[in-house]
């Protein structure tokens, strides 16, 4: 598109995502009008650290934020802070915003992250109830973890596993709420959900399992625990509720966009159902060219590469987002990355000391092909991890299982 005839690109969400695609275009070489739209006053800022390092005291705001003022002025970014998209029209390539201005664009960016579902528990607007999006949420939650504090974790996945192990490493008494018979079940299955039972009951978490929270107590207008169905009662000072994300969508459903798996449909190439636009980070719901399916997650790595992809395919690019979906988590002494897509996996091949927590798990299809991995405290090998799932090619479980045959090996 020539640039001298056209508005430019306009993208909406202040994360990562945006703030990426922004940086994406102009080291592809577009120079017309870049608008970076975002809902929170500060500069685009990393997501990971708030259940991370910055309740660990390792990070603070400066030191997970994607860009400075000074980067943006620099290269002609102009960044709206604290505003919001309230509309967009397709056909008029028209985007509304809050403070009562509209922007036209040739080419519209959609990078709107998720929220914190807040599930209509009694009690939930209560002082000391916590949700963990945000930095101004992050910091709530920091303050709440004093010495002999005691936190209530609604929720059993990786955020409320990740504060938990946070919590107790600044002397926390820490109960975990979770509905499913073992916490991230979902992600993991139950080979290695067991790992994380096991790794948060070692280091002191009241783990509760199988079991729902039929309200938030409260006492004086301020969080006092909670009230389990079967009407055990947990004391706690604080209480934090996470129960997962939703994808911010609003926008794309009331434009008319497809929609899939709860978040935007896009093709391998991050282009949405309308002309000229585009979907990246946690809502795109890609095309992957890999799995031969549709593969939406909430997960760091998209934000931070799909907006190259989506670049160049504004500037004229014919590109593919590839990658494998990859995550990674620190708790306790357990570090660990993944990689893959664990869908439909039949067998779990683990190669390593699982006791010692020194392992890598591999997710097989019935073909006994690689779908997913995951090294757990062995570093380095996550390309050659990456290179078994992309090859799409039998293995032998057995020598997978085997230490003394190389990862290089196997095929």
């Amino acid at each position: 598109m020539a640039e001298n005839q056209n508005p430019g690109v306009v993208i909406v969400g202040g994360g990562l995502a945006g703030a990426k695609t922004a940086e994406a275009l102009r080291e592809q070489g577009f120079t017309g009008a870049v608008t970076l739209i975002g809902g929170e006053r500060h500069l685009p800022y990393e997501r990971p650290p708030l259940s991370k390092e910055h309740l660990a005291g390792a990070k603070q705001l400066p030191d997970f934020t994607v860009h400075d003022a000074d980067w943006y002025r620099e290269h002609s970014i102009d960044l709206r802070l604290g505003v919001r998209a309230t509309a967009i029209e397709t056909l008029a390539r028209r985007v509304t915003l809050d403070d009562g201005q509209a922007l036209d664009y040739s080419a519209l960016v959609l990078a709107t992250g998720s929220s914190s579902r807040r599930p209509p528990i009694p009690g939930s607007d209560a002082e000391g109830v916590h949700y963990l999006r945000t930095i101004e949420e992050s910091d709530a939650v920091l303050a709440a973890l004093t010495d002999g504090a005691r936190l209530a974790v609604v929720g059993g996945g990786w955020i409320g596993l990740e504060v938990a192990a946070s919590a107790r490493g600044r002397g926390v008494e820490v109960t975990v709420v979770e509905a499913s018979v073992l916490p991230l079940l979902a992600a993991m299955g139950p080979e290695l959900a067991q790992v994380f039972a096991d790794l948060h009951r070692q280091h002191g978490v009241d783990l509760r399992l199988d079991a729902k929270v039929a309200a938030i107590t409260v006492a004086g207008g301020r969080a006092t625990g909670l009230q389990l169905a079967d009407g055990t009662l947990i004391e706690a000072d604080a209480v934090l509720v996470a129960v997962g994300a939703a994808a911010n969508i609003e926008l794309a459903q009331d434009a008319g966009l497809t929609l899939a798996a709860g978040g935007i449909e896009v093709d391998a190439g991050l282009r949405t159902s309308a002309p000229d636009v585009y979907a990246v980070g946690d809502i795109a719901a890609a095309a992957h060219p890999l799995f031969g399916t549709r593969i939406r997650t909430e997960h760091w790595a998209n934000a931070l590469n799909q907006p190259a992809v989506a670049a160049a395919n504004i500037l004229g690019g014919a590109a593919e987002y590839a990658n494998l979906p990859y995550f990674f988590t620190d708790q306790y002494d357990l570090g660990m990355e993944y990689s893959g897509h664990s869908a439909g996996y039949t067998q779990v091949v683990l190669r390593g000391d699982a006791a010692a927590r020194e392992f890598i798990a591999f997710w097989l299809d019935e073909n006994h092909r690689v779908l997913a991995g995951m090294n757990v405290n062995i570093w380095d090998s996550t390309d050659d991890i990456k290179a078994l799932i992309s090859a799409r090619k039998p293995v032998d479980p057995q020598r997978l299982a085997d230490v003394s045959v190389p990862l290089g090996e196997q095929l």
